[in-house]
């Protein structure tokens, strides 16, 4: 890592997690691979590390490290395994509602448990029928005198499966502002988990269904005030979603170039090592540039965004580059592997397989793309980094 953003506890860290990660994480993946389904206890074993608390203060029980530690910690995971290191980020983006905007209540009752591990968070936002589009979605809470009353289901929620805590958006009224937040407690009445269905990539993890019939939540169970639940949505996607992301795509980049120039060692063709042909060579080259420019772009983000400076473009861009180098490194080890990669006893189609799941959430590259050319014409509108600055800059400094 770039010394121009980690200082010595950053490499400590480093270090610790990759040694985590290599002897608890490894040696569980080929259980993961062939069950196809998430994995409760490791799940429950990285969380009481304490990881999850890297953006929490310290005076909640958290590491108080900021998002350049968090982006650490995913990456290092990652970079075993894509299922544990979208495990941790998912978890992540169920820390930024309560931090950003939970009472000191909700505070007190739930940073501490999440950061010793004894709560897993999610953030349910999508539906079916609205996908990507937040103002389009259905699902309800009406309020009934001391409680609010929940019904719909909500899709590809990280962390379904193993979470305690769900912060579920839903509508309370019309339009944009109609739109609140609401942490639901797994053993919720009228709450259940949809089944577990087999995905490509990342096995280990889950990001399912969760239905509420009648569910009825107390009203101190509110995120902020009714109609701040765009603000939820869109905040943890910007400011955790696309950094968290970019760090997993990160660690599974590095994992390719790893594994790729293992490969090449390994392979002799007309009597000299594989990398040692020209194309080869050309493509290994092709693959250190994509990561070290993604790394840049990642570091630089996660550091604007600690120090609470506007970085929303910078958070876009990170995502876009991590996702989109990620992807075409895999495609190109593919190509380097040839018929070996096509067998399950090498990790590189599981790195592709991996990578790809990292495409549409937090916006798909073409939405990247979209909003970065509001960037460039100057018709951006306005950005989240810099009207929760404060708050960064608070649980990066404490």
């Amino acid at each position: 890592m770039d010394g121009y953003f980690a200082s010595r506890m950053h490499h400590q860290l480093r270090d610790h997690v990759r040694e985590f990660a290599e002897s608890e994480v490894r040696p569980r993946i080929p259980a993961m691979e062939a069950a196809r389904s998430v994995h409760h206890d490791l799940s429950r074993l990285i969380a009481r590390q304490g990881w999850l608390g890297a953006t929490i203060s310290k005076d909640h029980g958290g590491l108080g490290m900021g998002h350049l530690a968090k982006t650490i910690i995913i990456e290092e995971l990652s970079r075993v395994s894509g299922a544990m290191g979208a495990m941790v980020q998912a978890s992540q983006l169920g820390v930024a509602k309560i931090v950003h905007f939970g009472s000191d209540e909700q505070k007190k009752t739930w940073l501490p448990a999440i950061a010793a591990g004894e709560c897993l968070p999610t953030i349910a936002v999508t539906e079916p029928d609205s996908g990507g589009h937040v103002l389009g979605m259905s699902a309800t809470a009406v309020r009934d005198g001391d409680d609010y009353i929940l019904n719909g289901r909500k899709i590809f929620v990280g962390n379904s499966h193993v979470g305690d805590l769900h912060g579920v958006v839903v509508r309370t009224g019309p339009g944009s502002k109609g739109l609140t937040a609401f942490l639901v407690e797994s053993d919720r009445p009228g709450f259940r988990i949809g089944e577990q269905k087999p995905t490509m990539g990342l096995h280990g993890f889950s990001f399912g269904e969760l239905h509420f019939d009648n569910c009825r939540i107390p009203a101190p169970n509110r995120l902020g005030d009714e109609g701040d639940g765009l603000a939820v949505a869109y905040s943890s996607s910007v400011l955790y979603g696309r950094a968290n992301l970019t760090a997993v795509s990160l660690g599974i980049h590095q994992a390719i170039l790893e594994e790729t120039t293992r490969f090449c060692a390994e392979r002799n063709r007309y009597g000299e090592q594989l990398h040692e042909l020209p194309s080869i060579k050309l493509k290994l080259g092709a693959l250190q540039s994509r990561l070290m420019t993604a790394r840049l772009a990642a570091y630089h983000a996660v550091h604007l965004l600690d120090q609470g400076l506007p970085c929303d473009a910078e958070l876009m861009n990170a995502k876009l580059v991590n996702v989109e180098s990620a992807i075409d490194s895999a495609r190109n080890a593919m190509e380097i592997h040839a018929a070996a990669g096509l067998f399950t006893d090498r990790p590189i189609e599981r790195y592709l397989r991996d990578a790809l799941h990292l495409f549409a959430p937090a916006g798909t590259s073409d939405i990247q793309l979209l909003r970065l050319a509001e960037v460039a014409l100057g018709t951006a509108k306005g950005q989240w980094s810099e009207r929760l600055s404060d708050a960064v800059r608070l649980e990066a400094a404490v």
